[in-house]
């Protein structure tokens, strides 16, 4: 690409939105996908795969702060933390910010990824991959919590959306494999897609995790780059009470874990269940 060429997404048919490009630092196929890096004087540095954006430096913070600190302060005590995908590092970085974990596992399925993202988008992993709690695995997620012994208390599936090598991510046969990789009263979340677009996506997960976790439903948050609303995540326990903490609970939990955070808060943890009437009219068209 050359400078101040227009950068086009692929992800939905008939519209999408557009990035100038003012410089392109990477361009290369991946033993997995085609990977393209380039700065925006809006976003920032900006990662595409196939086609489709997956991170800014402009608003990563929000994506990242909400798939992490949702689920480990909802959690309360988790000690096991599971990323499956999250090779560009952001996630890492914001599990590793929570000092009583004691193990922290991560499965990239490329590491072409991991080696690029470390040169050209390190404010991403800000050091995280340094990390003396992190067991870095090269692997197929699914094939991972397929043939893992090991146990987790919270699993966090930053993964693409469900095409490519993101496809599997999305899976019955992953869900089983991450249910059966939980401790008793784990919680698994991951990335579910811009409900208003891809409402198909989240209707399918639910579908499907309900068929391993008895308590199964989203929570959102508004993401710039992933244009169309909000976006979902996707949340399975088998304990209600986990997503129902109060903010005062949550506050406590928050300020002893000593967190500054851009995007999260207590009250935006409470506020991000509330979901729109359209997503709960096609999930109970589903039941």
């Amino acid at each position: 690409m050359a400078q101040n060429e227009m950068w086009y997404e692929t992800l939905h048919a008939g519209f999408g939105q557009y990035f100038t490009v003012d410089k392109q630092l990477y361009r290369d196929k991946t033993a997995h996908q085609d990977l393209v890096i380039f700065e925006n004087a809006a976003f920032g540095r900006v990662m595409a795969l196939d086609g489709v954006v997956q991170t800014t430096e402009r608003d990563e913070f929000i994506y990242h702060e909400m798939m992490t600190h949702v689920p480990i302060l909802a959690h309360g005590k988790a000690k096991r933390v599971l990323i499956i995908g999250g090779g560009d590092g952001a996630m890492l970085r914001e599990v590793s910010r929570h000092q009583t974990l004691e193990q922290i596992t991560m499965v990239e399925i490329d590491a072409g990824v991991v080696s690029f993202c470390k040169t050209y988008l390190p404010n991403h992993s800000a050091g995280a991959y340094d990390d003396p709690r992190l067991n870095l695995v090269i692997d197929d997620g699914v094939n991972f919590v397929s043939q893992t012994d090991e146990k987790f208390d919270v699993i966090i599936s930053d993964c693409t959306d469900p095409i490519g090598p993101g496809e599997s991510l999305f899976t019955s046969e992953f869900y089983a494999g991450c249910k059966n990789a939980l401790n008793p009263g784990g919680i698994f979340v991951a990335q579910n897609g811009v409900c208003f677009l891809q409402q198909d996506e989240a209707v399918n997960s639910h579908r499907k995790l309900g068929h391993y976790f008895s308590d199964v439903s989203f929570y959102q948050a508004a993401i710039p780059t992933y244009y169309g609303g909000i976006m979902t995540f996707a949340w399975a326990s088998d304990n209600e009470t986990l997503r129902q903490w109060d903010a005062t609970t949550l506050q406590s939990r928050f300020d002893d874990a000593g967190l500054r955070c851009r995007y999260y808060n207590p009250a935006i943890h409470v506020g991000s269940f509330a979901l729109p009437q359209y997503l709960l009219n096609a999930l109970s068209c589903e039941e």
